[in-house]
């Protein structure tokens, strides 16, 4: 057994394209070996700024030899057919095997190929594997960069080093010879050096200021900044996104502390420390209390004969003229109210299709306002003023400077200017909440419902929901938003008439009505022909229109068709967004299906509830057994239904219930179904699956007792709608067709 080493010494690499190259690498090297018929005991990828690096322990010496059959032609073939097989196989026709296969008897050849030595191997495919390496970008370099067809690497490539144990695999790719040469740190590394094995290749390199662990360096960066921090009394804000960053930026890392004004502090702090993140990559530092504070530590690639002293000046000098930029952005946006800001987003276009910012905001202003009027006790303390207020100042700050500066702080920049123009409590929290993933409180919540919602609504009416992968809107993470806050904040809304309702008004306002005029039209035609809003969705336009509602064809050609696609859209995808959601919480996404396949379920909060009810059901042996009288039923129907081209109803004839077991069945279904009804009325789940519980046995006397088809056409008749009603009575609770297993 040997070690292989190979390292690929190039210019700096980007520090964010450095995990997925390392890999990459592995990946490709294991992908070598498996085709070469080679298995390594371990491989280990490393990578720092300046290098690729691979370690394969346990490698073989040569490939194993193996043997290949091959079926040639038939024994009986023409002499030109066999000289051509004996030629490709290099065999004599005696080596050969006649075998009968059925079909005729045939010519096999058994081939032996032998091993190969695993340094040829490599020397072989090596150049391949180094050639055919992906990078998000690359570049050419030298006098042969002036074709196209130069070579290209991410940064320009200088070395390869690749050892079998102490010995060079010798090839050449990309216009680069092997060899056992590397260099270490740039300035502390001196010039290039020997490595003697993959064994000492990491010590070498280290006894040339060169890390090759990413994890070891990233922990040299934690501890470091940790103790500059705290010997001047602070403490580091933890940031592993920029601990890993700086890894990637340094061989040898060396964490420094610095300063910076004071006087900057009067800046709203996040964009202090998202300054000196993004632009510097510096980590923020706090006092004793949790303050920002007027220091950062930042990380050289070399230890200082000044101990950093000139590094740190320098540092400090760029972050001030960064913070200047900083203060001079907020201190203009802070001199402007945030309504004269929100003015200018009717210039900032929201989506082509879509209208402007502005125009999505007086849709928000709207549907906020509807949910807190239309239903109050979700929302407690938030008023329909305060909602609008909040609405229509949530998305003012995208026309700031700051905001356009830094656009990671919207929303934040957003609530510290409503907090210095002396704006609520719950208007400032609305603000800052904005743009997060799960707003808390009852403002915030109603604005950044609203505010969802109507982007998912927009979208999906437009036809631009997610596919596949695709999701460029982030209409997935709008749709847990959503699902979050309902389930967090327990807040029971139905969603169908608040979909409803606003596409109504948006298509109102499209249609050129007055958007008020148009949704209470909408609306009052609805509930003068007895419909809920999600009830139409069901309804042919050619339907409402018999049904008289007001102004009809209008109505058919501007809401009914549109809400049919869009609002059954956007339901089914939430219960795909709820299901996601459920799954790590142990909920089973087939009920989640039972429970919204029957169509009357919009309030999340209730369905989740109905469905872990439903998982505790299935899981007794009652709930097992009842599902498995409910599937045999179903079977039944299904069958009789196709054979007969019509549904079988529900509606038993008393009279023809002749079994005692099926009078004790009838009977059952008409107590049972009146106490579900009333359970789930009352969200009493658990008592609805108990009553469904009570089914059981007589469920299970009737398919021991009954022969369903009799040859009497109206027992047969009779006892279909008996399982008609048994189906009916179980869908009051849930569709059990869509339950697996």
């Amino acid at each position: 057994m040997a070690d292989f080493l190979l390292e690929l010494f190039s210019e700096e690499i980007p520090a964010r394209m450095q995990p997925a190259a390392a890999a990459q690498l592995g990946e490709r090297f294991e992908a070598l070996l498996q085709d070469a018929g080679l298995q390594a005991g371990s491989i280990e990828t490393h990578c720092t700024p300046r290098r690729l690096a691979l370690v394969a322990h346990g490698l073989p010496s040569a490939s194993e030899a193996a043997r290949e059959e091959r079926r040639g032609p038939r024994a009986d073939a023409p002499a030109q057919a066999l000289e051509g097989f004996l030629k490709t196989t290099g065999l004599r026709r005696e080596q050969l095997e006649e075998r009968d296969t059925g079909k005729g008897i045939f010519l096999f050849a058994a081939i032996t190929r032998p091993g190969r030595p695993a340094a040829d191997i490599l020397a072989e495919r090596l150049p391949v594997l180094i050639t055919g390496f992906q990078w998000p970008r690359s570049q050419r370099w030298g006098p042969a960069s002036a074709s196209a067809a130069s070579p290209r690497w991410v940064r320009p490539l200088r070395g390869i080093v690749a050892l079998l144990d102490t010995d060079v695999v010798p090839f050449k790719a990309l216009g680069i010879k092997s060899g056992n040469e590397t260099r270490g740190h740039r300035f502390m590394g001196g010039g290039a050096m020997t490595i003697d094995s993959p064994a000492g290749y990491e010590q070498q390199l280290r006894a040339s200021f060169a890390v090759l662990s990413a994890d070891e360096r990233r922990a040299i960066i934690r501890a470091g900044a940790a103790a500059a921090a705290a010997a001047a009394g602070l403490a580091v804000r933890p940031d592993e996104g920029l601990e890993a960053e700086n890894a990637g930026l340094t061989e040898w890392p060396v964490p420094l502390l610095g300063r910076f004004d004071p006087a900057f502090l009067d800046v709203p702090p996040e964009i202090i420390q998202l300054t000196m993140r993004t632009n510097q990559k510096y980590f923020a530092l706090e006092d004793a209390d949790g303050r920002l504070a007027p220091a950062f530590v930042c990380v050289a690639n070399l230890v200082a004969p000044d101990k950093g002293a000139t590094i740190v000046a320098g540092n400090e000098r760029v972050l001030s003229a960064r913070l200047s930029d900083a203060r001079f952005f907020w201190e203009q946006d802070r001199k402007i109210p945030l309504e004269r800001h929100a003015q200018k987003l009717k210039d900032i276009v929201f989506h082509e299709k879509l209208g402007t910012m502005a125009d999505k905001v007086e849709r928000v202003v709207r549907l906020a306002r509807w949910l807190v009027e239309t239903h109050p006790a979700q929302f407690p303390g938030a008023t329909p003023e305060a909602v609008e207020r909040a609405s229509r100042l949530a998305k003012a700050d995208l026309a700031t400077g700051t905001v356009g500066e830094f656009p990671e702080l919207q929303g934040i920049i957003g609530s510290y200017l409503a907090q210095v123009q002396g704006e609520t409590p719950g208007i400032v929290s609305a603000l800052r909440q904005h743009h997060a993933a799960a707003p808390a409180g009852c403002i915030p919540v109603a604005v950044a419902l609203a505010d969802r919602l109507d982007t998912l609504l927009l979208f999906f009416f437009e036809g631009m929901m997610p596919t596949g992968s695709k999701d460029p809107f982030a209409l997935r993470r709008a749709g847990i938003s959503i699902i979050d806050m309902l389930l967090e904040g327990g807040i029971r809304i139905p969603l169908w008439p608040a979909m409803f309702s606003h596409l109504a008004y948006h298509l109102g306002r499209r249609a050129g009505a007055g958007s008020a005029d148009a949704e209470s039209r909408i609306m009052e035609a609805i509930r003068q022909a007895g419909l809920r809003p999600h009830d139409v969705l069901d309804i042919a336009p050619s339907e409402l229109i018999a049904r008289n509602l007001s102004d009809e064809s209008e109505f058919a050609r501007v809401v009914a068709g549109p809400a049919e696609r869009t609002v059954g859209a956007l339901f089914r995808f939430l219960a795909d967004r709820l299901q996601v959601r459920q799954r790590d919480a142990g909920v089973r996404h087939d009920l989640i299906d039972a429970v919204f396949a029957l169509g009357d379920e919009d309030d999340l909060v209730r369905l989740l509830a109905r469905v872990k009810a439903l998982q505790l059901f299935v899981g007794t042996d009652d709930g097992a057994n009842l599902l498995s009288g409910y599937r045999r039923a179903a079977n039944i129907l299904r069958i009789e239904e196709k054979k007969d081209g019509a549904a079988c109803r529900p509606e038993v004839d008393s009279s023809k219930t002749v079994d005692p077991a099926e009078i004790a069945l009838d009977a059952a279904l008409g107590t049972v179904a009146c106490k579900v009804r009333k359970a789930v009325a009352a969200e009493d789940f658990a008592a609805a699956m108990s009553a469904l519980a009570t089914l059981r046995a007589q469920v299970d006397r009737f398919f021991d007792d009954v022969t369903v088809n009799a040859a009497d056409p109206a027992l047969r008749a009779n006892r279909l709608s008996l399982l008609a009603r048994l189906r009916q009575t179980a869908h009051l609770v849930a569709d059990f067709s869509k339950i697996e297993g």
